[in-house]
């Protein structure tokens, strides 16, 4: 049986699209629609976290958070401050 080679700088969406239905989406879709950022924010956060040396499997490895949930948050901020 051969292993599923992981993309280590892909967003879990993309990586393990059945986790990121699991958890990531039930986690965005609870939150409130004033604390969301938009669309098209999002996307741009997202776009800067895959060109990040410290993504990991969908995984911030400057501060431990899931990027797509940090990135969702209206206030959320990167810890190395690319967005």
């Amino acid at each position: 049986m051969q292993a599923q080679r992981v993309c280590r700088k892909c967003l879990l969406r993309e990586a393990f699209p059945e986790d990121y239905e699991k958890y990531v989406a039930s986690l965005v879709g609870r939150m409130a629609p004033e604390e969301k950022a938009g669309e098209e924010q999002y996307k741009k956060r997202m776009d800067a976290c895959r060109g990040c040396e410290k993504l990991v499997n969908g995984t911030c490895m400057a501060c431990g958070c899931m990027v797509e949930i940090r990135g969702m948050q209206k206030d959320g901020k990167c810890p190395c401050k690319k967005w």
